[in-house]
């Protein structure tokens, strides 16, 4: 079976994004639907989502497990599968782990960017790795079911969070360092003790994480993903665009702010990269995966592993966890 699985994306929520992403064939993707909400703000984003998943039916519906991705293949819809990029919506109780995974959260970033209660982000100074209350949810996310996400974090604290977890953990949206010199990309090193460990790196096509930003070609991105491939093994790689189709410019301040600074202009919001960039023109939106397909393609890669990377790895991942 064919899967196509983008692996992070958070658009302003219209009809329109859910029929580009059915137009582009996904059978699952991995929406952020908090930030730095709390677990009260979290609940009316759920309420915002009942909403989506009862106008568009036709098209959506909440994905839980690997099964919704067979499902959502099998009646052209695509799986919707909610996340977190901070761990603020569990505040300081464990017992809200296992709350949210109610509510249908399946993947949680550990921190974004900044010092969390749980870890460390790659803006601090200072990596301490995974506090004591991290270590304490990362048992509880096994547990559950919630794939622990390190895009924003540390180094320190992804290795640590690698030797935590008894089960794979996830880097959804980053790419090597090698390539591009990003805060959030990650060393030689750490990838390979993800995949050592059996984690899955989705590669990102947010401008900021691409070598020339906006003006980075199909050619270099997918010579990366085949470097990447060397240094992982193809199978450990996908795709996690990070598409912010439709967002304002005071979406940015709200990633890059939260509630916890009053200066606009903080991390990669900096003055010469304020507000949303725009994306390279060949990957404007998820039809864009058909450039992908090309490109890959034409740097060697054969139909299983294109395949692979474009979604069945990602499928194969969520059957682990």
């Amino acid at each position: 079976m064919k899967y196509k699985i983008d692996n992070l994306q958070y658009c302003k929520w219209t009809r329109e994004v859910f029929q580009i992403n059915r137009e582009a064939k996904l059978d699952a993707v991995h929406v952020t639907i908090v930030y730095h909400e709390d677990y009260n703000e979290l609940l009316n984003k759920i309420k915002e989502w009942d909403t989506f998943f009862k106008e568009n039916s036709d098209i959506i519906f909440l994905g839980k497990s690997f099964k919704d991705i067979e499902k959502a293949n099998k009646e052209n819809k695509t799986a919707i599968f909610f996340g977190f990029q901070n761990c603020s919506p569990i505040e300081d109780d464990i017992s809200l782990v296992e709350k949210v995974h109610e509510h249908g959260c399946r993947f949680m970033q550990l921190t974004y960017n900044n010092q969390s209660l749980l870890a460390t982000g790659c803006y601090e100074k200072l990596d301490s790795g995974v506090t004591n209350f991290g270590k304490e949810v990362i048992k509880e996310m096994n547990r559950v079911g919630i794939v622990i996400d390190m895009s924003h974090s540390a180094e320190k604290s992804t290795y640590d969070a690698i030797e935590i977890s008894e089960k794979p953990i996830a880097i959804t949206h980053a790419n090597p360092f090698f390539w591009h010199q990003a805060k959030r990309n990650k060393s030689d090193q750490l990838l390979k003790t993800l995949s050592n460990n059996d984690g899955m790196l989705g590669l990102s096509l947010y401008p900021h994480h691409l070598k020339d930003n906006t003006n980075c070609t199909l050619e270099s991105f997918c010579e990366m993903t085949a470097r990447t491939a060397d240094l992982m093994g193809v199978e450990k790689i996908g795709i996690g665009s990070d598409l912010c189709l439709n967002q304002p410019d005071s979406v940015v301040e709200w990633m890059r702010n939260g509630t916890w600074a009053k200066n606009k202009n903080y991390g990669e919001g900096s003055k010469n990269k304020s507000g949303f960039p725009k994306q390279p023109k060949w990957f404007e939106d998820a039809r864009g995966f058909k450039n992908l397909e090309n490109g890959l393609k034409k740097v060697g890669f054969n139909e299983k592993e294109i395949n692979g990377i474009l979604g069945n790895n990602w499928f194969n991942f969520y059957k682990k966890i």
